[in-house]
């Protein structure tokens, strides 16, 4: 089946810069360029009712498309659109690029990737379908690139996947890795209650993904007094290293001698 030739009259745009551009737009008219049809690119207006006109037809992005640029005379070239700007705020269209191609040349391009239907993995088994892959790079002539290129799941079931080297489109040379994954079937997500460790009374502690979960300390006494003979110890190793001898404690002053009896006196005999 033959494509339908897709037509956008434009025009040559004769001055450059960013406030002819704007009031461009400001007229409805979308500034661009044309390059590869001659040594230099060419800039163009492009209405901006024809263009989202051709947009959402439903061609995609990859239509080739017959440009007719006026400028007294109409010079007709085979383009593809190769860059859309837009408004990083608004999203209106602001420059579009356009390049010129042989239709007798192969050229290479991105093709969307669509899925098409529900898999029995989703629909009998509760499963998730993942759209890996939406894009994929081809390689062809310009007439034969597809407007669209559809991948039916309808067959999947929970673990099946489809893969690149899997696809196959007429005429046309795919250039993605053969390994690489569209789309697959999951089974369901389990919600899983992770307990969080108490670090203290009333307060939860952050669980730590692989960590024990641990118990506040309790200070006990005992446990200060241990704490506190290691500082003593701790600092009489420092003294040591330091070349100072543990403090001497003050001398005693010896106690007072005990008074010492008298020796009892010989009583004196009788005569």
């Amino acid at each position: 089946m033959k494509k339908e030739e897709i037509v956008l009259e434009v025009t040559k745009r004769e001055r450059t810069g960013k406030e002819v551009a704007k009031k461009l737009r400001r007229d409805g008219i979308i500034p661009g360029v044309v390059y590869g049809a001659g040594d230099n690119p060419t800039p163009i207006h492009v209405p901006h009712t024809a263009f989202y006109k051709l947009l959402h037809s439903g061609h995609g992005e990859n239509v080739l498309i017959t440009l007719n640029i006026k400028n007294g005379k109409t010079a007709s070239e085979k383009v593809l659109i190769r860059d859309i700007q837009r408004d990083p705020v608004k999203e209106n269209i602001i420059h579009i690029d356009f390049q010129h191609v042989s239709l007798t040349k192969k050229i290479t391009v991105k093709l969307p990737i669509h899925l098409v239907g529900l898999p029995t993995g989703v629909k009998d088994q509760g499963g998730m379908l993942q759209h890996i892959l939406r894009e994929i790079e081809i390689s062809c002539l310009p007439t034969d690139i597809p407007e669209k290129f559809d991948v039916d799941v309808t067959a999947l079931k929970i673990g099946d996947s489809v893969h690149v080297r899997e696809i196959s489109i007429p005429n046309v040379e795919i250039l993605t890795f053969g390994d690489q994954t569209i789309t697959s079937v999951v089974p369901p997500m389990k919600e899983e209650e992770v307990a969080k460790p108490v670090a203290a009374e009333g307060v939860v502690a952050e669980a730590v993904p692989g960590a024990e979960p641990t118990e506040p300390e309790v200070i006990s006494e005992k446990k200060t007094e241990e704490r506190a003979a290691e500082r003593e110890k701790t600092k009489t190793e420092k003294d040591k290293e330091e070349g100072k001898g543990p403090a001497k404690a003050p001398a005693k002053a010896a106690p007072p001698k005990a008074a010492q009896p008298k020796a009892a006196q010989p009583k004196a005999e009788k005569k």
